[in-house]
């Protein structure tokens, strides 16, 4: 017969450590900042119960009493890092307060590539996660909206940083290893792409590539795209 479900449970509900006895040799942040460890040298593939014990240093099934399962290691690992941004007081200009947020968000996302990966509502409530949301909604203070589409707003800001930085890695990661440059890369595959609009079969492709003018810079992209996001929820205004 099949064992009765386990019951949802929510990491931060839980005592650090289930059981009595000693005082535990390990605290969460030790066990999120292993795990972030190898998920930053070696994937998010790498990490696991049994190499977050070896790099702590104690047995695997001892780590199960203070991570019960593999789900609450992740919630862990995005709690940690989403420690790292440095909150300001509001500057009262909220669409420059959500610029300089994305702005970190990108950053902390490209120093742990892994991350991406990982975000999801299921960790959205974390510690360090309910700090970043505290913080959006004061810098959203001045924007005339209800709190419902403020939060869509940190949604969608946060969902379109992720899918520039996912992007962004991509492009990193198709020209590493490879036996010549990325701009060589790139260049081959601007010349076929000249080829094919020259043909005549794509005119509105043509006259859209035939102005020329440099190679997009990645920050200039990032930030346009982010303007124009906000752009979508309030117009360039100060808060009152």
């Amino acid at each position: 017969m099949a064992g009765r479900a386990a019951e949802p449970e929510v990491i931060w509900a839980r005592p650090e450590r289930t059981g009595r006895g000693p005082k535990p040799a390990y605290t969460r942040s030790d066990i999120a900042a292993a795990a972030v460890r190898i998920a930053d040298a070696d994937g998010i593939e790498a990490v696991s119960m049994r190499k977050v014990a070896g790099e702590l240093g104690c047995g695997t099934m001892s780590l199960y009493n203070y991570v019960p399962r593999k789900e609450d290691l992740y919630e862990l690992m995005v709690d940690a890092v989403s420690g790292e941004y440095e909150f300001s007081e509001p500057s009262g200009d909220w669409r420059a307060d959500m610029l300089a947020l994305a702005g970190q968000t990108r950053a902390i996302m490209h120093r742990h590539p892994w991350l991406t990966r990982l975000m999801s509502a299921i960790y959205g409530f974390s510690p360090n996660v309910l700090r970043y949301l505290e913080h959006c909604l004061g810098c959203l203070h001045g924007l005339d909206a209800p709190p419902g589409i403020k939060m869509e707003l940190i949604a969608t800001v946060n969902g379109t940083v992720m899918t520039s930085v996912a992007n962004e890695l991509a492009i990193a990661e198709r020209s590493r290893g490879l036996p010549w440059s990325a701009e060589r890369e790139q260049a081959v595959r601007a010349a076929y792409l000249h080829r094919e609009v020259a043909s005549g079969a794509y005119p509105r492709l043509a006259a859209v590539l035939g102005g020329g003018g440099d190679p997009l810079d990645p920050d200039d992209v990032f930030l346009r795209t982010l303007t124009r996001v906000l752009d979508s929820f309030g117009p360039h205004s100060s808060a009152n």
